[in-house]
């Protein structure tokens, strides 16, 4: 299920720890979907499909960590993010031209 669309953004813990490059970032940041759902490490570049129709609408990308990445195993955060196909069809576009 996906519980909300947000931007892909890096956090930092203050201001100060914050670099021009990732300012650039927020100002135009691309969407991924986060899921209510448990991933474990493997399961980055599985599909996320759609239910009605069986189409790919997402790749399973990265899972939000409560700690270090053990964690992952023994206590997941049942929250993982999921890059929509969109741009994924865009960065094959751009791989293929070059």
């Amino acid at each position: 299920m996906i519980s909300s669309i947000t931007p892909v953004a890096i956090p930092a813990r203050n201001a100060k720890e914050l670099t021009v490059k990732q300012l650039k970032h927020l100002k135009n940041p691309y969407m991924v979907y986060q899921l209510d759902a448990t991933a474990y490490p493997g399961n980055s570049g599985s599909p996320v499909y759609h239910p009605a129709t069986g189409s790919v609408i997402a790749i399973v990308n990265k899972v939000l960590l409560k700690s270090t990445k053990e964690s992952a195993l023994t206590n997941p955060s049942d929250i993982t993010y999921a890059i929509p196909v969109k741009h994924l069809q865009q960065l094959i576009k751009r791989t293929a031209l070059n």
